[in-house]
Formats: C-alpha cells, structure tokens, sequence
C-alpha cells in the first residue's frame, strides 16, 4: 500500500511503508549519499548529453530517470525544456536533489525501482544511468519490462551500463559469469553485445555501443568502458 504527499510544482512522493524495498541496497546508498554527498559532482555524464539531444531530436518532452541521485543527469533534459520526473531509492540523495533543482523536477518517487510503476504515466523517454548492471539477472530483466511499459508508442528508453572494458571486469569476488562483488555491496553485471541481445532484444533494441566517460581516464585517455543502448517502443 503505498502512500503520497504532494506538493506545488515540486513532488516527492513517498511510500508508507519500506517492506518492499531491497533493505540491503537501501542502506548501501543512503549511506553512501550521507557520507559523500554529491560524491560525482554536478556536471553531467557524458551519457545525459547524448541521450538529451536524442530525444529532442525525435520531440519528446515528457522524461523518466530511474536512480535520480542527487539529480545531476537531469540537467541537460531540463536545459532542452523537458519535463523530468525520477526515482530514488535514498532519502539523502532525494534532499539534495530538491536542493539542488528546486522547483525544476516535475515528480520524485522516492522507492526502488523495482516497484515501479508508482503510478499510471507514461513517458517519451527514459534514461537510466549506471543502474541496471547492479542487479542480478531477474531483476535485470524487471528494470527492462518496467522501463519499457512505462513508455508511449514510440517513446524510447536509453540504458547506460558497464562493458567488460570497464576498469574493474574481472576483479573482486566471482559470483557468475560476467558478474563480480567489486567491493563490499557493490555487485556489478558487465555486459558484453551477446548479454545486451539477450537482454533487450525483445524489447526494442535499436543499437548499442562502446561510450566513454568524463571520469574514467586511464593515461590520460578516456576508456570506452560503458555501453549506450537505446530501445523504442
């Protein structure tokens, strides 16, 4: 049962109850958040630029970012005069996103992704930023259907997640193929283009390819550690 405050222009909406919530990742991010704060800065991922210019391209206005942070990625879709709303598992992150946005953000679901849908709206474009390979296969799989109902006919959704380029493949404790605990609590999947056609082909996977971004830097040249994937509905 869930519960929500609504507010003027600003809304974060929030559950009455957190049994539904993976508490383990709940507390590994609001910790995270409360120690660090705006642990990667302000300026946008590189990522948040491309996507944003896509949909604007193809006219969308109404966007969706799972695991919002502290909501710097939000930026450039506001910047082109979209509408964002997102989710956010961490009550921190939450507080410093509406610190950081004001009254900019249109909605903020405060829950975890896996209990999406929050409500019944549908959106032209959904961004979700190194999330989806934090979890394991069936969730995975439950981040992508709950993405991809979430969208209008046409509307697209791009997924950013980690390759096996990425710095830290292979390291830490094994757990399954392509799957390591890098550091305590953090899991990652990394894919590579048999794990993505097996993820997103049967929901509209267009493309995908190697990107890099602004912090991984290694000899002063950038990695193309992470793919970009966009589906359309």
């Amino acid at each position: 049962m869930f519960h929500f405050n609504f507010f003027p222009l600003f809304c974060t909406q929030y559950r009455k109850s957190m049994d539904k919530i993976d508490n383990n990742l709940h507390h590994f991010w609001e910790s995270n958040f409360r120690e660090k704060q705006q642990m990667w800065g302000l300026t946008p991922a590189n990522s948040a630029f491309k996507a944003a210019s896509l949909f604007q391209q193809n006219q969308f206005q109404n966007i969706l970012i799972p695991g919002l942070g502290y909501g710097r990625n939000a930026t450039p879709f506001l910047n082109l005069g979209m509408e964002v709303s997102g989710i956010e598992i961490s009550e921190t992150a939450i507080s410093l996103a509406k610190s950081n946005f004001a009254n900019q953000l249109k909605y903020i679901y405060q829950g975890s992704v896996d209990d999406m849908p929050f409500n019944q709206i549908q959106y032209d474009g959904i961004f979700c930023y190194s999330l989806i390979h934090l979890f394991e296969k069936s969730n995975r799989r439950k981040l992508i259907e709950n993405c991809f109902n979430k969208l209008v006919l046409g509307g697209m959704m791009v997924f950013v997640a980690v390759s096996k380029q990425f710095p830290n493949f292979g390291k830490g404790k094994f757990l399954e193929p392509n799957r390591y605990e890098t550091q305590p609590g953090v899991r990652l999947f990394f894919y590579d283009g048999d794990s993505i056609q097996k993820e997103f082909s049967s929901y509209g996977l267009i493309s995908y390819e190697l990107v890099s971004e602004e912090k991984q830097i290694a000899d002063n040249k950038p990695i193309n550690g992470y793919w970009y994937i966009i589906c359309k509905k």
